[in-house]
């Protein structure tokens, strides 16, 4: 699990939380029955989609690189353990 993904998954959730309940509604279900089945949608593919968006994020930017060692700043390094 890298660092990116872990603030991606709440906003992930919350989107795709958001979009399954819209169309559960939009459908015409009615009801907490609908809206339970798309807040455990929503949270079982949170974390999916905010890793996969983390990596395509790190992919194309030109100016990641993890390769790079011997930082001094306080980001921490690429490769280090993540949690």
């Amino acid at each position: 699990m890298d660092r990116l993904s872990m603030f991606l998954t709440l906003m992930t959730g919350a989107v795709l939380t958001g979009g399954f309940v819209i169309v559960a509604l939009s459908l015409g279900y009615y009801g907490w029955v609908p809206i339970l089945w798309s807040a455990a949608l929503g949270f079982a593919l949170s974390w999916p989609v905010a890793y996969a968006i983390s990596r395509r994020i790190k992919r194309n930017d030109p100016a990641w690189d993890e390769t790079r060692k011997d930082r001094t700043d306080a980001i921490p390094r690429p490769g280090d353990p993540e949690v």
